[in-house]
């Protein structure tokens, strides 16, 4: 591991704004003691640097965000940044996502984004639209919470609207190019690092913003382990 790298990991374990691996006991239903209010909980998964957490936590105060990943020197640079500003209301996990039902309770969380994650092509298993990812999401997420996904991948968009279309999710808003239907306001006009480098090399963004069903319909590979663990 390189110098700077092992800089960043040491200063993380000071930040009182990043929680790494912690003991699920003291997050689970507790998140309004972490941020010491009772605001909405955004969560940003695979957040990165947390740029997407920054900004919805520049633009919205009466919100909490929560920027998710499990690589600690990415995180490093969003909750610098959030502790300098300071932006009291952005806060970050450091853990895999697939282990998120353990830190959240039921309905504690308002609305997930998930902003420019890996397409993995070769193994849809692993989208973070997959219906094993909304499987965990409905176990944590209010009752018409939204799901919001901005991606450069062709393939993983029509995944997900096909995913959609299976689970009868209902969907608010389906835009094939925000940039060229001029609809890139409010939080659809944060742009992280690397979507400028997408924009920059004249790739078309997709966005998708839906809910969940009441049921999430599970392939047959993963039911039994997660419908025994439920």
């Amino acid at each position: 591991m390189g110098h700077k790298k092992l800089i960043k990991f040491e200063a993380l374990t000071t930040f009182p704004n990043v929680l790494q691996n912690p003991d699920p006991e003291t997050t689970k239903g507790k998140w309004n003691e972490f941020f010491k209010n009772d605001n909405p909980i955004t969560l940003e998964l695979a957040c990165g640097k947390g740029e997407y957490s920054i900004g919805l936590g520049r633009e919205q105060k009466d919100r909490n965000f929560i920027g998710i990943d499990i690589k600690g020197n990415r995180i490093y640079t969003g909750a610098k940044i959030a502790l300098n500003e300071p932006l009291p209301n952005v806060g970050f996990l450091r853990i895999y996502i697939g282990n998120i039902t353990n830190y959240f309770a039921k309905d504690e969380v308002s609305e997930i984004w998930i902003i420019f994650p890996d397409p993995f092509l070769k193994k849809e298993s692993n989208r973070l639209t997959h219906p094993r990812f909304l499987h965990l999401y409905k176990q944590i997420i209010k009752k018409g919470g939204t799901i919001n996904l901005k991606t450069d991948s062709k393939e993983l968009y029509e995944f997900t609207k096909e995913v959609v279309a299976e689970q009868k999710c209902p969907v608010h808003r389906d835009i094939v190019d925000i940039y060229n239907t001029g609809m890139a306001t409010g939080p659809l006009a944060i742009q992280t690092f690397y979507e400028k480098m997408h924009l920059a090399e004249g790739r078309t963004i997709y966005f998708i913003s839906f809910s969940l069903p009441e049921h999430i319909e599970l392939p047959e590979r993963f039911r039994k382990h997660y419908e025994s663990a439920d």
